[in-house]
């Protein structure tokens, strides 16, 4: 019986296309709520370029495997674990750990996937859609009719905030960097556009609302847009912390949220899964049923063999990209 498997790791902190490396790594043995999982495909995601250089929230212990999500087939269970060999589940990990032969699933932030949602589509689904999800309903409890602006509307979390923002019945205002990624957010739903290389991104929105704002701001981005973005939002309107994908992490004044009686609302998915399996497991099972009816669909821009995620890396470095990319065995 083999005992090692293949596994993208790495043994410093530092760059992906330095320290990464396609190594003989052991074979994981399932814990007690855990099971062992041969992997089919893994989604990239941002957090995925910080975990390689020690910077991302949670610090994978050396050496570590890249990877946050990622689906395939059980293949072992520890006790207390509720799967089956041979079921197909997707699975999340803030250390990372699943670009590699196999994975380990842990009880609380594993899903088994339907029949209905392909391999790629599981590795797309949990962690962006969980994300904007979590977001929108349980920390800014958008409503039907209101104006929902998502920054960064073209990258992974973007593209399902803008397909949740219409689900839940809120008028959707896109806004990114570039024409071919407005047209990609036109598509999933948005009502409104703005290229905020070249437009003003206040005054478009204060036109586009007759001077109101969004209720709800959905940043990713963090930096220079969320400083523009805090003068454009409605009275009682909600800004929503996801991410700093644009580096600086910002601040905001608090006589600014007084005047405007607004909140600015932090939103960790991972850790909120962690604390709450059942919402977790609840939130999940409502995305494959919107996914089954056409009410979402995760936008995949390329799926890549397994020997060349570091060219999936630098895609997603570059942010040339819109949606998410797919690792694929």
């Amino acid at each position: 019986m083999t005992t090692m498997m293949k596994a993208w790791q790495f043994e410093r902190y530092g760059r992906y296309d330095e320290v990464l490396e396609w190594v003989d790594r052991p074979l994981p043995e399932p814990g007690p709520n855990e099971a062992r999982v041969r992997t089919r495909a893994v989604s990239l995601n941002f957090p995925d370029l910080l975990i390689t250089q020690g910077l991302y929230q949670a610090r994978a212990p050396l050496p570590a495997v890249s990877g946050v999500e990622g689906v395939g087939i059980v293949e072992a269970v520890g006790p207390g674990s509720p799967f089956e060999v041979g079921q197909r589940v997707v699975s999340f990990n803030n250390l990372a750990g699943m670009l590699a032969d196999c994975f380990i699933a842990h009880n609380a932030t594993s899903w088994a996937v339907p029949d209905h949602v392909s391999d790629s589509q599981a590795a797309a689904l949990s962690t962006t859609y969980g994300t904007s999800y979590y977001a929108l309903v349980h920390r800014a409890h958008i409503q039907p009719g209101e104006t929902l602006l998502v920054a960064g509307a073209a990258g992974g979390v973007g593209l399902a905030a803008v397909q949740l923002g219409k689900v839940f019945g809120a008028r959707v205002i896109a806004a990114a960097g570039s024409a071919e990624k407005l047209a990609v957010c036109r598509d999933n739903g948005a009502d409104e556009l703005i290229n905020y290389q070249e437009e003003d991104i206040v005054e478009r929105v204060k036109a586009l609302t007759d001077g109101r704002g969004a209720d709800v701001i959905y940043d990713p981005v963090g930096a220079d847009l969320f400083d523009q973005m805090k003068r454009c939002i409605a009275w009682e309107g909600r800004m929503l912390v996801i991410g700093f994908a644009g580096g600086r992490i910002p601040t905001i004044e608090c006589n600014r949220m007084l005047l405007k009686n607004m909140a600015v609302v932090g939103l960790a998915w991972g850790p909120c899964v962690e604390r709450n399996p059942a919402q977790g497991a609840a939130c999940q099972q409502h995305l494959y049923d919107l996914l089954r009816v056409g009410a979402i669909d995760p936008v995949i821009y390329r799926t890549l063999p397994f020997a060349e995620v570091r060219e999936g890396m630098r895609l997603m470095e570059s942010r040339a990209l819109y949606g998410k990319i797919v690792i694929e065995r």
